[in-house]
């Protein structure tokens, strides 16, 4: 309990907080290079899940060959940077490294949201006339939500907690308070470095869930009117397939 006593009253310091080595400097560093590689990330990996989900075809080996990519350490591939050309590059192999780190989760995630769509559903509003773009906005998309904000929440909080590596290679973040302390034998300060971390991931996790709340109340209600209309299509199909069967039964 000592250290835990210790590493509060480290934070509770307001001179901790203060110059280009206080919390307050080292908390947006990390969260620049956290939301840099998180855009990124989405931007790549979200439209290909989504597009492979959609097509159904390719889709598994994309997500295999991703997946593949967390076998390989972070800090390994920030160690490659270290000694390319992009050394000098500020914080771009770090937000590089996290970029590959965080798109597995994101393209996983996206493309399973779409495939686990009930296909009679899919095959409803398709009936109904619907092209691939107005399926894809009005069916697919809405339905496959909860699972991208799953993705989207696990990715979030792997960079974050990840990008504390950034100072083991001499950059920013909340890890520096982390190395600051090693150097110096302070270990209230590693603890309380920790904690900063371990609280801006779950404050990010949080965050994510309200939003992932309020996006299903704002846009739920377009989605689920287009899905409820071709699922009880969906229904009626399925009741007319059965009402043959029933009637044999009955005679």
């Amino acid at each position: 309990m000592g250290v835990l006593t210790d590493a509060w009253t480290w934070l509770a310091t307001g001179a901790h907080w203060t110059g280009e080595d206080g919390v307050g400097h080292r908390l947006a560093e990390h969260l620049y290079v956290s939301g840099a590689a998180l855009l990124l990330a989405s931007a790549v990996a979200l439209p290909l899940g989504l597009w492979l989900g959609h097509l159904g075809r390719g889709g598994t080996l994309a997500v295999n060959i991703s997946n593949a990519g967390r076998a390989v350490p972070v800090f390994a591939v920030l160690a490659l940077f270290m000694v390319s050309p992009l050394r000098n590059a500020g914080y771009l192999p770090t937000v590089i490294a996290l970029v590959l780190f965080a798109i597995p989760p994101l393209l996983t995630h996206a493309y399973v949201g779409v495939r686990e769509v009930d296909r009679a559903v899919v095959e409803a509003a398709r009936g109904m006339g619907m092209s691939g773009g107005q399926l894809f906005r009005a069916v697919e998309l809405p339905l496959a939500r909860p699972m991208l904000m799953t993705g989207l929440r696990s990715a979030a909080v792997q960079v974050v907690a990840t990008a504390t590596l950034a100072a083991m290679v001499g950059l920013g973040g909340l890890g520096r308070i982390i190395t600051a302390g090693f150097n110096t034998y302070d270990t209230p300060q590693v603890v309380a470095g920790a904690v900063l971390v371990a609280a801006l991931a779950l404050l990010v996790e949080g965050a994510l869930v309200a939003a992932d709340r309020l996006g299903g109340r704002l846009f739920g209600r377009a989605g689920g009117r287009a899905g409820s209309r071709a699922g009880s299509r969906a229904g009626r199909r399925t009741g007319d397939r059965d009402a043959p069967q029933q009637d044999n039964g009955n005679g």
